[in-house]
């Protein structure tokens, strides 16, 4: 199965290190995207939608799975 992943990230983040991890332990190459500006990062807030609001925002094959409950309820379906 060939992902195109990509972590939209920034540092001190809890929760987009442990979406890394957990691309990382299932062996998935991904691509980070570091957005440690707020202004860079509130205008990509702006591109996803009016509900994005944190940190990380996850996409498999340009399309948005959200942040790490959203990873990790798309590689469940794509294991299923």
């Amino acid at each position: 199965m060939n992902l195109k992943i990509v972590v939209y990230s920034k540092s001190a983040c809890p929760q987009c290190d442990a979406a890394k991890m957990t691309l990382k332990i299932r062996g998935l190459a991904y691509d980070e995207i570091r957005l440690d500006d707020e202004a860079q990062r509130l205008a990509f807030y702006e591109k996803c939608g009016p509900a994005v609001r944190q940190m990380p925002q996850i996409f498999i094959n340009d399309q948005r799975v959200g942040g790490l409950a959203g990873l990790q309820a798309a590689l469940a379906q794509l294991a299923g």
